[in-house]
């Protein structure tokens, strides 16, 4: 299954980029033998406010793919949890998954009320580009939970 992020606003030079691409290198070599991967980022810069970003992001979201939106709002899972979703979408034959980060206020509701899941990374709001390493290191642990890797230990 090819996994997506889909977020609003180029990622520039600096830790948070070193620490995602060594996320997504991780989780690619881990994933492969586990039919996850390859990672690929489309990042979008709109106008227009939530509803522009929304319309931007529709328009890189692959075709079929199961749609999974960040949202403060969302379901929270565990790292375990997390590894037994992308097992469930993979095993139920679904090619893409799609991980839609919205900008500095979030996704527009018409965005969100589409996603086949709403994933939350926590109580707390964080800034947007954080979000893309936090993913980054919950897609990588959850490969290595699928592989039975010691990295994750419970």
């Amino acid at each position: 299954m090819r996994v997506h992020l889909c977020a609003v606003g180029r990622m520039r030079a600096g830790p948070e980029r070193t620490l995602l691409d060594d996320y997504l290198t991780r989780f690619e070599r881990s994933g492969r033998g586990l039919g996850l991967g390859p990672v690929s980022e489309h990042e979008v810069v709109a106008r227009g406010g939530m509803a522009g970003e929304a319309e931007a992001l529709g328009r890189v979201l692959p075709k079929g793919a199961v749609l999974c939106a960040l949202d403060e709002r969302g379901k929270q899972l565990t790292s375990p949890d997390f590894a037994r979703l992308l097992e469930r979408w993979r095993d139920a034959g679904r090619a893409d998954a799609a991980f839609v980060i919205g900008g500095a206020d979030g996704l527009d509701a018409t965005l969100s009320e589409r996603a086949d899941f709403r994933l939350s990374l926590g109580a707390m709001v964080w800034p947007h580009m954080l979000v893309r390493v936090m993913l980054g290191e919950q897609l990588y642990r959850a490969a290595s939970i699928l592989a039975g890797s010691p990295y994750h230990r419970q």
